[in-house]
């Protein structure tokens, strides 16, 4: 292979990260570590597991599987699942969730600090009305320029980001405090950190980002080995999760430090911009604002044309320029509930839909140990789905009494929300006796 051609998977491990890298990479691992004060280095373990670990292999797993994208992924399972799959994927990276998280993170930090609290309620609405009638104009006619501003502006963030961080250890916000209730001990930290990754949503994302990366590596890199190809993926996916731990790292260590100097926050956006502002002063926290505002407008031009991209193509009706319109309007609407409400609302989405995508990466890496066989897949995910319905229904309140008290005391882990894995344990185990007694059709 061509040295070059060799090498490539560095440039396109960036562009992985830039696509990664937004609004909720910056806030959770600071809010966390308000929260776990001196257990914030267990909490960051637990944190690993799922905001890198998990996103690193969904681009493999999808790299490995030789899919061409998500809803062929997902639809091993069945073609109706992949669909289901698919378009949850798309609408909790897209207006239900992230679109609207990238209006409110930029309220919060570029224009929340510089304001007095009672004409907050009256500016968030301008600003986010500003923000995504910005966004369907570059995303209803998506341009080059958008994509050499990112280019620009991530490493941009990136840069001031680390200043904040050589600043943090030069000048400290102060000590870590006691834990939270959440993080009480180092074992309840982690799991709860493993809880807090999912707020990223990469591991959804990456299954849709790593089908831009196979683009790339198969096209501008010109290979058609798929050992080869995998490879790269592999390469480009380790590059660009490395750079997020070291983010989320430092990150969560500057939120660790904070609540002396600024108190307990609600989220972790007012967290950066606080501490900004202690660090470098009005001026260092006006040129965090300005970047993260134009970093989170970008990935909202991103997220929505790719949004409205998928639906113009599963649907087949209306124009992209609708679709624009649509995910645009909803996520204003969405994003006026204020970002705290957005983050609580998210969590039991994301309870559901997070041990789905982690069986669906195991099962694209053993796809071959068990020949492909449909029943492996329907059995394991639909275990999988029965437990993580509860879940999301229980964290959204919604809990039937008799049944969470049997799940308590006989589902291991079922109270940190983990009882799922022995579901899917279960659902491999019966759909790989299935294969082995009911042979294939042929």
């Amino acid at each position: 292979m061509d040295k070059k051609v060799a090498n490539r998977y560095i440039p396109i491990g960036l562009m992985l990260f830039a696509l990664f890298f937004g609004a909720g990479n910056l806030i959770f691992p600071a809010s966390m570590g308000q929260n776990a004060g001196v257990n914030v280095w267990y909490a960051l373990l637990g944190f690993c597991i799922t905001g890198v670990g998990m996103p690193l292999m969904s681009v493999m797993a999808m790299g490995y599987s030789g899919c061409a994208d998500l809803q062929e992924a997902a639809g091993r399972v069945h073609p109706l699942y992949g669909l289901f799959f698919t378009i949850v994927a798309y609408l909790a990276i897209g207006p239900c969730f992230a679109i609207p998280r990238t209006g409110t993170v930029a309220f919060e930090i570029a224009v929340s600090p510089f304001l007095g609290e009672g004409s907050k309620a009256v500016w968030s609405t301008v600003f986010l009305a500003a923000f995504f009638i910005i966004s369907f104009w570059l995303s209803a006619s998506p341009q080059k320029l958008v994509d050499r501003i990112g280019k620009l502006l991530t490493p941009l963030l990136v840069l001031t980001i680390v200043l904040l961080i050589v600043q943090s250890f030069l000048s400290p916000l102060g000590v870590p405090q006691a834990p939270t209730k959440a993080y009480a001990d180092p074992v309840v930290a982690t799991v709860q950190g493993v809880l807090d990754g999912y707020n990223t949503l990469d591991a959804i994302a990456a299954f849709v980002f790593a089908t831009l990366v196979l683009n790339v590596v198969r096209i501008d890199c010109g290979l058609t080995d798929p050992k080869e190809i995998t490879k790269q993926v592999y390469k480009s996916g380790i590059v660009a999760v490395a750079l997020l731990a070291f983010i989320y790292i430092f990150i969560a260590k500057i939120g660790a430090e904070s609540v002396q100097a600024i108190g307990m926050q609600a989220t972790g956006a007012p967290v950066l911009a606080e501490s900004a502002k202690i660090l470098f002063g009005n001026a260092g926290a006006i040129i965090l604002a300005v970047i993260v505002l134009l970093a989170c407008l970008t990935t909202s031009i991103g997220l929505i044309t790719c949004c409205a991209a998928y639906f113009l193509k599963l649907t087949g009706r209306f124009t992209y320029l609708y679709w624009v319109s649509v995910f645009s309007i909803v996520s204003f609407l969405v994003g006026m509930f204020g970002l705290e409400t957005i983050i609580v609302s998210t969590i039991p989405v994301l309870m559901f839909i997070y041990p789905l995508a982690v069986v669906l990466i195991v099962l694209l890496f053993t796809h071959k140990f068990f020949k492909g066989r449909q029943c492996v897949y329907a059995f394991t995910v639909g275990f999988t789905f029965v437990m993580a319905a509860i879940n999301g229904l229980e964290t959204a309140n919604v809990k039937f009494e008799a049944l969470e008290n049997l799940l308590t005391n006989y589902v291991p882990m079922h109270t940190l929300g983990l009882g799922w894995v022995w579901f899917a344990a279960a659902g491999y185990i019966i759909g790989l006796v299935w294969m082995k007694l009911v042979p294939e059709k042929q």
